[in-house]
């Protein structure tokens, strides 16, 4: 679906991929920044299950950074219409807006994402549309899931208070001068039944969002707001045909379902969204998780 609202363009890909497995990577050395795509998936050496303690084991994801560490920020530049000090301010904002939808613990345990919708564009109607919609009667077109990570607490626990990322922002001149920033960025969240137990699932959630950071004598606009161009999201242990606003990873017999798409690796972060994402063969299978 796209549209054109506020003279850039919104499109919607609810691209999505579920399934269980396990992967190890025992290095213990940290990952450097993500400064551009990797050329290949990570190696798998082991395929032991995560546990309460050791949440990541055989994880690519344990030698990830914590929370916004793992998304790489590029040095600014005079772009369009900002200085260096505007794009440097709207890096930054723009990782606030992730961390606020991806990482904010109230949001991650179902609470109203109140921190990101503010730097929104409140002139975006079918944006604003859509956000009220999400959060009110959640449906396929209007998942909140498109872009926030949320649980229900009643039925999950999140393990810890650690989520592993990996990513980057780039960033370039966009529509009339606009400052264009896309971020892609793959958040791993260790979670468990609320009701107890002992059994852990990574939840492994991939999005790239692109947004436009509009010069005011062109566009209407909030100042510290950006427009929506669009979103793109890929879920592993996220729940498959899903509308019920929340990510619904699977806890022991449902850990059997398997998806009628294509095998997909939740770590492999050298293949484009636009490559990975195709909503017409449904939900697919994780080669790992």
């Amino acid at each position: 679906m796209a549209t054109t609202v506020a003279l850039v363009i919104l499109a919607l890909d609810p691209g999505r991929v579920v399934g269980w497995f396990s992967d190890s990577n025992r290095a213990e050395k940290p990952l450097g920044p993500e400064s551009h795509r990797p050329i290949q998936a990570p190696s798998a050496e082991g395929f032991r299950q995560p546990t309460l303690d050791e949440p990541f084991r055989d994880s690519p994801a344990a030698r990830w950074a914590n929370g916004t560490a793992g998304i790489t920020v590029p040095e600014a530049r005079a772009t369009g219409w900002m200085s260096r000090a505007q794009v440097e301010r709207a890096l930054e904002q723009t990782r606030d807006f992730l961390a606020a939808a991806n990482l904010d613990p109230g949001a991650l345990h179902g609470g109203h994402p109140e921190e990101a919708i503010a730097l929104i564009n409140p002139h975006q109607q079918d944006v604003q549309t859509y956000l009220k919609a999400a959060f009110h009667s959640p449906s396929e077109q209007n998942d909140p899931l498109l872009l926030f990570s949320r649980f229900d607490a009643s039925r999950v626990r999140l393990v810890g208070d650690v989520v592993k990322t990996r990513g980057r922002i780039t960033y370039l001149e966009g529509e009339r001068g606009a400052l264009q920033v896309t971020s892609d960025v793959t958040y791993v969240y260790p979670v468990a039944p609320a009701a107890g137990g002992d059994e852990v699932v990574r939840t492994i959630v991939r999005r790239e969002v692109v947004l436009s950071w509009d010069d005011p004598a062109k566009v209407i606009t909030e100042p510290g707001t950006f427009s929506l161009v669009s979103y793109k999201v890929d879920m592993t242990n996220g729940g498959c045909d899903n509308s019920t606003g929340y990510l619904t990873p699977p806890f022991g017999t449902e850990r059997a379902e398997t998806g009628v798409g294509p095998d997909v690796d939740p770590y492999d972060r050298s293949t484009s969204m636009s490559e990975r994402t195709t909503p017409d063969e449904g939900c697919g299978t994780a080669t790992r998780s």
